[in-house]
């Protein structure tokens, strides 16, 4: 380590002075000679000589050798206009030289200056890097340089691990055998694990990785990774707990290497009829009903992914007598001994499964009934209604007063909204059993909405105002998004205050996976709490005072839309006014029910 002195204030080290005592000796060696060879003109070595102490001291001091060369570049050129003035050409040559010797200097001081800056930056990743890191030489093994992070981690300083060879901070010799094995067969290693002895000769689990700097020299990186090994022993150690509480838990557990079982507890053995002795070693696709096993097998094959993740499933089981139970299958990936495996929760919802059944047909039985009560509803109402407007479409000849076709004009409006609710009502059990299929085509979004408004005389009821660019289009199904922008329109205009607004716009962009057409009221809103109950259709929302919400019709196109693949959102404000928002998706969806 070099000494330093100090000298009024200054600080310096013994390498400095001898630095220092090379430069002077060079520049007047340099100085001396040329005063005896420029007056007998023997040539330009003179010159050449400057260099020396000026690119020696650039080197190491890159200000100091600038001003250096400046001092030498003077001195010369003094040398010079003593001998030669008034010969130009020796005095311009002198110049140039003495410019020369400074442009050389500030040359080697910028690309100095770039070295070290580059060796530092080096310096500092080799030094603060939070991985070991190891250079050594593979003839020979010796460490040449090696970091603080890797020293810490085995419990030496840097110093002391460059006077030990690499091969011997192996654990044992089967470690330093595999090692060399890698090491000799010339490819750069991701990923070795290996076990190193750290001072305390203790083993210590790390992960190697190199690559060759150059013939001899071999760059290798060391992750710890002993916390990481010792909690996966811990955890195989703990596989006595994972039985206890197995044995106990509720629900079925089964414990699989691939598909094969390795252990069950008693509740899964419950389940199936299978004894816990009878199960280990049996393949659980065995227990899945054949129909279910193809489905079973794609289920199973994502549990030997590289990462593989939580899942769930359910099939049917066979139980050992022959009954078929239902379960839902739950997977989660585990270690067991030091290899990966999964624990299976199996949960049997068999008892679920035929209280839904029966709930399904209740639901069908009451969408049967619903539907035959709207039939026979429907069928009175026709002749009433015919002879209603019969009435008022000549009510002289039928002695029909002023008073008394007012009363008839309530009546055909009241039988008219009875006949809607009753269609709405055929329509949504329609949709309920899924029997509307879809007729997809292209078509303009605004020649849509404008044909809407136009065929419902919607623009005379309220201010209607269009936004929606001319070249939208839509694939889906014009006559039933029709529909719903119908709805839309006349539920935004029904609940409107005056002077009614409506506005009808388009939000979207390309990056967007939906189009968005909004239909916007200033009617009188509805709380947040109302969202969910306003397409309800066996709830009407009570909005602002007293009034009745929009019953079945947006029910109606809540299922239309969802036909689609897409869903209705809902903003609202109390007294400002609400936005239903219709999301279609700009890629047509497989649709079962599609008539193409």
């Amino acid at each position: 380590m070099d000494r330093e002195f100090s000298l009024r204030g200054m600080r310096f080290t013994q390498t400095d002075i001898v630095r220092f005592s090379v430069i002077v000796s060079l520049t007047l060696c340099a100085i001396l000679i040329a005063a005896v060879t420029v007056p007998r003109n023997d040539g330009i070595l003179y010159a050449q000589l400057f260099y020396f102490p000026i690119l020696y001291a650039t080197y190491f001091y890159p200000k100091k050798g600038i001003v250096l060369s400046g001092i030498c570049g003077i001195v010369y050129e003094c040398l010079v206009y003593v001998n030669f003035f008034p010969d130009a050409v020796a005095l311009w040559s002198a110049t140039g030289q003495a410019v020369l010797f400074v442009c050389v200097a500030l040359a080697v001081a910028y690309f100095t200056n770039l070295i070290r800056i580059s060796e530092a930056r080096y310096r500092s990743i080799f030094e603060n890097s939070l991985l070991g890191i190891v250079l050594f030489d593979k003839n020979r093994f010796s460490i040449t340089m090696v970091n603080q992070q890797l020293a810490a981690v085995l419990g030496y300083t840097t110093a002391e691990l460059s006077q030990i060879s690499f091969a011997d901070l192996f654990y044992s010799r089967e470690y330093q055998r595999k090692f060399f094995e890698n090491l000799g067969s010339g490819e750069d290693i991701r990923n070795f694990e290996t076990c190193f002895a750290t001072k305390a000769k203790e083993p210590h689990w790390a992960n190697l990785s190199w690559s060759r700097i150059d013939e001899t020299i071999i760059s290798c990186s060391v992750i710890d990774i002993d916390a990481e090994k010792r909690a996966r022993k811990e955890a195989a150690d703990s596989s006595v707990q994972y039985r206890q509480v197995t044995e106990s838990s509720p629900t079925g557990i089964v414990i699989t290497e691939g598909t094969t079982i390795r252990f069950a507890n008693p509740e899964f053995s419950k389940i199936t009829g299978y004894e816990p002795s009878e199960c280990a070693g049996r393949d659980l696709q065995e227990n899945i009903l054949p129909e279910d096993r193809e489905r079973f097998a794609v289920f199973a094959g994502r549990w030997t992914a590289a990462a593989p993740a939580a899942d769930r499933a359910e099939f049917r089981l066979i139980t050992k007598s022959g009954e078929v139970r239902r379960a839902v299958l739950y997977f989660t990936p585990i270690v067991r001994d030091n290899h990966p495996a999964g624990l299976i929760n199996v949960i049997d919802n068999t008892e679920w499964e035929e209280y839904r059944e029966r709930v399904e047909q209740t639901k069908e039985r009451r969408r049967e009934m619903m539907r035959a009560v709207a039939h026979e509803l429907r069928t009175p109402l026709q002749p009433v209604l015919g002879y209603l407007n019969l009435l008022l479409q000549d009510p002289k000849s039928f002695g029909v007063t002023d008073e008394t076709r007012k009363i008839l004009e309530q009546c055909a409006k009241s039988v008219d909204s009875e006949r809607q609710i009753i269609n709405h009502m055929l329509e949504l059990s329609v949709l309920e059993e899924e029997e509307t299929g879809l007729e997809y085509s292209v078509f303009s979004v605004k020649e849509m909405v404008t044909s809407v408004i136009a065929a419902g005389g919607y623009a005379l009821m309220a201010d209607i105002a269009v936004d929606i660019p001319a070249g939208i289009t839509f694939e889906a199904d014009r006559q039933k998004l029709s529909r719903v922008i119908e709805v839309l329109i006349a539920n935004g205009i029904a609940y409107s205050k005056p002077q009614k607004k409506i506005w009808i716009t388009y939000r979207s962009s390309p990056s967007l996976p939906f189009h968005r057409l909004a239909i916007q009221d200033n009617g009188v809103g509805f709380t947040e709490a109302q969202f969910d109950e306003v397409f309800k259709p066996e709830n009407e929302v009570r909005v602002a005072e007293g009034g009745s919400g929009p019953g079945l019709s947006l029910a109606i196109a809540k299922k239309y839309v969802q036909l689609h693949g897409g869903y209705i959102s809902v903003e609202s404000i109390v007294n400002i006014g609400s936005t239903f928002t219709i999301h279609i998706p700009k890629i047509r969806p497989p649709e079962k029910n599609d008539k193409r």
